[in-house]
């Protein structure tokens, strides 16, 4: 039986309709919408991170018959952005700008990439549009999304123009907690000519929910998409964040941070593909790991044959607080042009002992101590982040984890 009829009798084209009509869609995305649900019964599930001997992560038993709920999407969503940008919920951008949809709508993440990127497209009802104009430097960008409902299908398209820039923070939480619940969230970034993106999220969904995310950007010459991604909640999150750096002189950082606890899973995936001359990128990710959770992070840098001049650099670090904690992770550098200056390195470890030892022989109580090298483990990470509310909170809800651990 393929992945696809795992959940597809519980879906129908009338559901989809009734989605695309309450949104007001044009016949090109409806259409969309229906080839989407068509390709389930052919599509597998998305590619998960193997390491010599092991598949880590294990999505086809999910049992999406009683997670999917299509036609309700209960939420409280809150999107707000300087008078300079249009931030528009979905219903409204496809009402004000079929055009900019159609040209990048899909244009970033294949709409029957995989099983569960057809299934957000086919289902999605709610979501958010980012438009920055030429010139335009938009701040404080935040669009706010609380799940009430069992399942919740998100989109979201930011496109910049030449020389504008916008800094986006992300939140993820749930409202009405129900015994096990589904978020599915794409989002593609188009950067513009000389533009920049920062995209903060923070991904604090309730202990019994499933997440499955994917970001992608692309950077045209000159341009700059940069990442930061916090996970801490869910019992599984599979995601992806990546950019293809497509133009000239084009930049990326992608930065994560992660806590993993009780039988948490995290499968965690970071990519660049330099694809031109002069690019850049840096992907830095810490995590911890502590009771049973596991995790287990694949960072790829992709030199492409015309990638001449690129500066690549990858670091993973994860920290284990328990004995039963699992972790992995598997950086790999793909090159095919030798004018490359690239490295990548990952450890995994626990607690040193040194280090613990010095701070309880001068009186620091020892849980004390392991709460303050924990939140000194995070520092490098949270130090590459911009956005002060976004680093603000994480360094709140590490603390109130380990606090929780005591």
């Amino acid at each position: 039986m393929s992945a696809g009829t795992q959940v597809h009798a519980n879906l129908t084209e009338e559901q989809v309709r009734e989605i695309s009509g309450d949104l007001n869609e044009p016949d090109w995305l409806t259409e969309t919408r229906l080839e989407a649900l068509e390709a389930l019964e052919e599509l597998d599930m998305p590619d998960v991170i193997r390491t010599p001997g092991r598949d880590w992560t294990n999505l086809h038993d999910l049992d999406f018959e009683s997670l999917v709920d299509p036609l309700n999407a209960a939420e409280d969503k809150d999107q707000v952005g300087p008078d300079e940008a249009e931030v528009l919920a979905w219903s409204d951008a496809v009402a004000e700008h079929e055009e900019l949809l159609k040209e990048h709508f899909g244009s970033i993440v294949d709409p029957q990439e995989n099983y569960l990127t057809a299934l957000s497209t086919a289902l999605f009802s709610t979501g958010t549009v980012i438009y920055v104009p030429e010139g335009v430097d938009a701040e404080d960008v935040t669009v706010r999304t609380e799940q009430n409902s069992r399942s919740l299908f998100n989109y979201t398209l930011v496109v910049t123009e030449e020389s504008s820039s916008v800094t986006i923070l992300e939140r993820q939480s749930t409202g009405a907690e129900q015994d096990e619940q589904y978020y599915s969230g794409v989002v593609e970034v188009a950067a513009g000519e000389n533009s920049y993106v920062q995209y903060g999220s923070l991904q604090n969904l309730s202990k019994e929910a499933y997440n499955f995310t994917v970001k992608r950007g692309v950077a045209d010459t000159y341009a700059t998409v940069d990442w930061i991604e916090g996970n801490l909640g869910t019992q599984l999150t599979k995601t992806e964040v990546s950019t293809t750096l497509s133009g000239d002189s084009s930049e990326t950082q992608i930065v994560g941070a992660f806590y993993g606890h009780n039988d948490q899973h995290f499968d965690l995936d970071a990519k660049v593909w330099h694809r031109a001359e002069h690019t850049t990128a840096d992907l830095v990710t810490r995590g911890v790991t502590d009771d049973v959770a596991r995790s287990v992070y694949e960072g790829v840098q992709d030199v492409g044959a015309d990638a001449w001049d690129t500066s690549s650099y990858q670091r993973e670090n994860t920290l284990m607080l328990s004995d039963e904690s699992e972790a992995d992770a598997s950086p790999k550098l793909i090159i095919n042009n030798h004018d490359t200056e690239a490295s990548h390195s990952a450890t995994v470890g626990q607690i040193d002992a040194e280090d613990l030892f010095y701070m309880t022989s001068r009186g620091v109580d020892p849980r004390a101590a392991r709460n303050m090298l924990v939140e000194g483990f995070f520092v490098p990470v949270l130090e590459e982040v911009d956005v002060d509310e976004l680093r603000d909170d994480l360094e709140e809800l590490i603390g109130a984890r380990l606090r929780q651990r005591d």
